[in-house]
């Protein structure tokens, strides 16, 4: 399977288009698809010099010292959530000196579900000046396969943001 919610995929976008929408240097956290979608960025030339580079921070700890999330807010929702993808696209924004933050934290799999998040739940968050989002999925792929929807869904949500989408929230 590969159940998909929103978005698109990164085979299906124009790399033309793409390339004219980035103009800004760009931070991710790449967790669960974040790299994934680094390496899966069309093969334009500007894209070299737009990621302002990573963190990959998947122990809390890390998130804590790294992106700078509140223990609060991970024990409070746990790091597979809204509120968590948040603080971390803020915290590698802010890290890493960009105009855009990314993040991703879910439940690749095989293993690590839960009842109320199973393998395949997936927060993706995006922060800049104009304010922060945050997209949820529940893919239905093994782990690379959810990991690859990951990375489009990451994508997706950048390119919406680039083309001037303000209403990127998506709960799916």
């Amino acid at each position: 399977g590969g159940g998909r919610g929103g978005g698109g995929t990164s085979s299906g976008i124009d790399p033309g288009r793409f390339a004219a929408s980035i103009t800004t240097p760009v931070a991710t956290d790449p967790n669960a698809g974040g790299a994934t979608a680094l390496d899966n960025c069309p093969p334009i030339p500007c894209w070299s010099r737009c990621p302002a580079g990573s963190i990959t921070a998947y122990a809390y700890e890390a998130k804590v010292h790294w992106l700078g999330v509140s223990w609060d807010t991970l024990e409070a929702h746990g790091a597979v959530s809204r509120e968590v993808v948040l603080e971390m696209a803020q915290g590698v924004r802010d890290a890493l000196k960009a105009d855009i933050g990314l993040s991703v934290s879910g439940i690749a799999g095989p293993g690590g579900g839960m009842p109320t998040k199973p393998v395949g739940t997936t927060w993706i968050g995006l922060a800049t000046a104009d304010g922060s989002w945050a997209r949820h999925f529940c893919w239905d792929g093994d782990r690379l396969q959810n990991k690859d929807h990951s990375a489009d869904a990451v994508l997706q949500m950048l390119l919406d943001y680039l083309n001037g989408e303000r209403d990127l929230d998506i709960d799916l």
